[in-house]
């Protein structure tokens, strides 16, 4: 399952990986704004960390996915915590990940 996340915080891009990695997702992270998030392509979830996303990229993210059927989970924290239970709700169920210590 590839996964999307636009915003955040850049120094948790790596533990966004490495949990969506858990779950056996692939990630693309975008904590700012750039030319990559505007070209999206077409992942199966993308999760908006609004709290830490600007306006300019809310919108611009509201444009390229008007029209096409992406799920969007929106969050308003950019937490590990936040992630894992978007991660917990719209990935299926398979092998459990492992406790984190």
């Amino acid at each position: 399952m590839s996964i999307v996340i636009l915003g955040g915080n850049e120094c948790m891009t790596r533990r966004y990986c490495d949990l969506c990695r858990k779950y056996n997702c692939k990630a693309k992270v975008y904590p700012k704004f750039s030319r990559g998030a505007q070209d999206l392509g077409s992942p199966d979830l993308l999760v908006l960390f609004t709290g830490t996303m600007s306006h300019k990229m809310l919108e611009s993210v509201g444009r390229s996915t008007r029209g096409r059927d992406i799920p969007i989970a929106w969050c308003h924290s950019s937490s590990i915590s936040a992630l894992r239970q978007v991660l917990e709700t719209h990935v299926d169920p398979g092998p459990r990940p492992c406790p984190e210590p």
